[in-house]
């Protein structure tokens, strides 16, 4: 039985401890050490475990993997990559800068980590399997413009885009005994060698297009779909965002889909095909007077025969908001670890993860609260007092 545990740390006692604060991250859902132990010893205990060297990130990560993996087999799934920042800004004066800690994107140069966390569902039932990879990492303290470390000539593996493909094909590893795997990328994932690389015949990818590329025929993408008949309309619901003063709102969206072949540039990597075949779906907000309608346009390694298929897409493509929902639960509303205490950047980073793993048993929770019972496995990630208590 699998109850999102960690399972496989060499030291039982570590192990052991390791669950233990999983359980209450579970049942507390806050970021405090000193509110989810009920002792000064246990609360000691729990700090001495983030800061052991014997249990690694990669340790976690492994264990998080093994988690996801042991309900994907046979399943079509999608695998939805996006990267956060944890700014530890506001604690700059307590936090220990260390390897584990650098600079961030935040205003007031904001120092942190970052994730780029690969998170699966199943593609029928939106069903949580946990996460296929996390990469954690931090940037230097030091801050160095792109033109400083002579960016653009660095090979694509020397690159932070890298993370994109290197968390594709570790996904792939990963999910091996997949029927099929649907990745997910918003458009910063839109690199030309990942379409060379990451496809095979069960892997596509699904990445919203950032670059106006050049095509085989030297006209622009964007002209190009923009120019093809529509195929149909398709009716989305859209939630709201307070922060932006945007409503909840119905979009009608008009769908146009075509093959394309784009063509490799002259910042691509030498070894990259010179040209690559995908298929492009434009889905554009008709009808409406807001300020910044929807137009998606996606790119895909799926075959797009019809209108059908282009929808499922699309569809797919809106299940990002999932991934957005663990970083708020991680960073803001629940865990809140940008307001850990907590002294050590790698005690920080551990939490993380095992923040992102119990967020995942939230999500199930939730779920088989709310669905019928035949629709979730409970007893894949919940314990039988949990089960019994559901």
């Amino acid at each position: 039985m699998n109850e999102r545990q960690l399972s496989d740390i060499k030291d039982s006692r570590l192990l052991k401890r390791g669950n233990i604060i999983l359980d209450k991250l579970f049942k507390n859902s806050v970021h405090s050490i000193r509110q989810i132990t009920q002792s000064d010893s246990e609360a000691k205990s729990f700090y001495r475990f983030l800061q052991n060297d014997n249990v690694s990130e990669a340790d976690i990560i492994r264990n998080m993997r093994a988690n996801c993996v042991s309900s994907c087999t046979d399943k079509v799934l999608l695998c939805i990559q996006d990267t956060t920042e944890v700014n530890l800004y506001n604690h700059k004066n307590r936090v220990k800068k260390d390897h584990y800690i650098g600079r961030t994107n935040a205003a007031k140069g904001g120092i942190g980590f970052l994730l780029h966390p690969s998170f699966v569902l199943d593609a029928q039932t939106l069903v949580p399997y946990g996460f296929s990879d996390v990469k954690i990492w931090n940037r230097p303290l030091e801050k160095l413009t792109k033109k400083q470390r002579d960016y653009n000539k660095l090979p694509i593996e020397e690159k932070e885009s890298y993370k994109w493909i290197e968390s594709s094909q570790n996904s792939k590893k990963v999910l091996s005994q997949a029927k099929e795997i649907i990745i997910i990328q918003d458009r910063e994932g839109d690199i030309y060698e990942q379409f060379g690389v990451v496809p095979d015949q069960k892997t596509h990818l699904l990445v919203r297009a950032r670059a106006n590329r050049t095509l085989s025929d030297k006209t622009k993408l964007f002209d190009y779909i923009a120019e093809q008949p529509s195929k149909g309309t398709y009716s989305i619901e859209l939630e709201g965002d307070k922060r932006e003063n945007i409503k909840k709102r119905e979009a009608i969206l008009e769908v146009r889909y075509s093959q394309v072949t784009i063509n490799k540039n002259d910042l691509s990597s030498k070894t990259a095909p010179k040209n690559i075949n995908l298929n492009i779906i434009e889905a554009k907000e008709i009808n409406t007077d807001v300020e910044n309608p929807i137009c998606w346009r996606l790119l895909t390694t799926i075959n797009i025969e019809n209108l059908e298929t282009a929808l499922n897409c699309i569809t797919w493509y809106t299940c990002r908001w999932t991934i957005e929902e663990v970083f708020r639960i991680l960073k803001k509303e629940g865990f809140n670890i940008e307001a850990s205490e907590l002294t050590y950047s790698k005690s920080i980073r551990k939490l993380s993860l095992l923040m992102m793993e119990t967020i995942v048993k939230l999500f199930l929770m939730q779920i088989a609260y709310n669905c019928p019972e035949e629709e979730i496995e409970s007893s894949s990630c919940f314990s039988e007092d949990e089960i019994k208590c559901l």
